[in-house]
């Protein structure tokens, strides 16, 4: 059994590569998503978003959606707009954000090496979206949204993947969002055996995106019960070195002060933080720092170095956070379900925050300091889960340029 293996993959012809690709189906809304495919009907969104081609208000989970999924699937398929390879091969992936590059591998992963946690997690699921991915792969006969996955840079395999970069590409086209994807087939059969025998010899790989498409695929294999070898027990993966990979800050913001005042609240976090008033926006520099936005002032907060444990799930800073102010001074003991607190996405800037805190929405907003692929995973690692919206990975794989069909 291989860790990962190439494949037949499903694909649009060059020429209309750029009418198919579409931001990941997670990331916009249905309505966001229809307005997005306005004019075109070639659009992915016509099949990872389908409730758009349905009345308004349809629900997305609601069964006709996947249906049309899977009927808008078969138009480009008829259309030509959308062709399988001809034969397996591996794919390499190139994202372009501003002045950020990142080149990965793009394969089927082995079900039973998530199975057997050796391909890594650091996150829950939750059933709905894992029933509404498990669906959409039933309906399709394929996966259509690749999961997010790292290895550990390892020099040889970084220059094997970024060798086939020296060939043309494929695809070379700038998104509607500016970010830019580019695309080679690597079907050399000596350098296919090359790259399957890399990752062979890794002990793990790690999702860093995707938990509930992985998690979903594994169900689907398990019930189609086809055997560890089958296609069907392979899912859809774009995999890159982590030191290629970039984590941006998920900041927080909070509706109240759980009834302190701004002044008592500046009191008691002397008892665990550093304050200091600032003139500017704070970025934090480093772990242990951050940046808080009350009452129209920007402050640096530096936690105690004796505030800081061992263990690899207490020492991010989105655990010291919570366990050192959200909690015991706001009030926030579960952020996966209280609705006092909310995720800005560091996309977004901290001009966010202001905006929100300033409006009155919000009364005190929190900018952190990315987490590092080392702490997720030294996370997966332990077989630990990192507290919710610890991450947030920019850029986005596209979805559309590549989809895997369970045959």
């Amino acid at each position: 059994m291989s860790l990962i293996r190439p494949f037949a993959g499903l694909r649009p012809v060059p020429v209309h590569a750029e009418d198919v690709v579409a931001p990941p189906y997670d990331v916009l809304n249905s309505e966001e998503a229809r307005q997005r495919a306005a004019g075109r009907p070639w659009s992915f969104l016509h099949i990872s978003k389908a409730e758009i081609d349905l009345p308004e208000g349809t629900d997305p989970y609601a069964a006709p959606v996947y249906a049309k999924a899977a009927e808008n699937l078969q138009k480009m398929l008829d259309a030509g707009v959308l062709k399988r390879n001809p034969q397996p091969a591996y794919y390499v992936y190139r994202l372009r954000m501003g002045e950020h590059v990142q080149t990965g591998l793009v394969a089927v992963a082995s079900v039973a090496a998530y199975d057997a946690n050796r391909i890594r997690k650091h996150e829950f699921t939750r059933p709905a979206k894992e029933d509404d991915r498990v669906r959409q792969i039933e309906a399709l006969n394929a996966q259509t949204g690749p999961v997010l996955l790292a290895y550990k840079s390892q020099p040889d395999v970084d220059r094997l993947i970024a060798s086939a970069t020296s060939a043309p590409p494929e695809y070379d086209l700038m998104a509607d969002d500016g970010i830019g994807h580019t695309f080679w087939v690597v079907d050399d059969a000596a350098v296919i055996d090359r790259l399957t025998a890399a990752f062979d010899a890794m002990p793990a790989i790690y999702i860093a995106d995707g938990h509930h498409r992985s998690a979903a695929a594994s169900r689907v294999a398990a019930a189609l019960n086809r055997g560890p070898e089958a296609m069907s027990s392979y899912f859809l993966s774009v995999i890159f070195p982590h030191n290629q990979m970039k984590i941006l800050d998920y900041n927080r913001v909070v509706k109240d002060l759980n009834g302190l005042s701004k002044q008592a609240l500046l009191e008691k976090l002397g008892a665990d933080f550093d304050v200091s008033e600032q003139d500017s926006a704070v970025s934090p520099a480093g772990p242990g720092e951050f940046g808080m936005y009350l009452g129209g002032h920007w402050y640096h907060l530096k936690i105690h170095a004796g505030r800081i444990p061992a263990d690899p799930v207490g020492r991010l800073d989105v655990s010291l956070l919570a366990s050192s102010l959200l909690e015991p001074l706001l009030g926030i003991h579960d952020p996966r379900s209280d609705p006092r607190i909310d995720f800005v996405g560091g996309i977004r800037g901290l001009g966010e925050l202001e905006k929100r805190v300033d409006s009155g929405e919000m009364a005190v907003a929190f900018s952190m300091f990315p987490t590092s692929m080392e702490d997720l995973m030294a996370v997966a690692d332990a077989n630990e889960v990192m507290p919710p919206k610890s991450t947030w990975f920019e850029p986005k794989l596209a979805d559309g340029l590549i989809s895997h069909v369970l045959d």
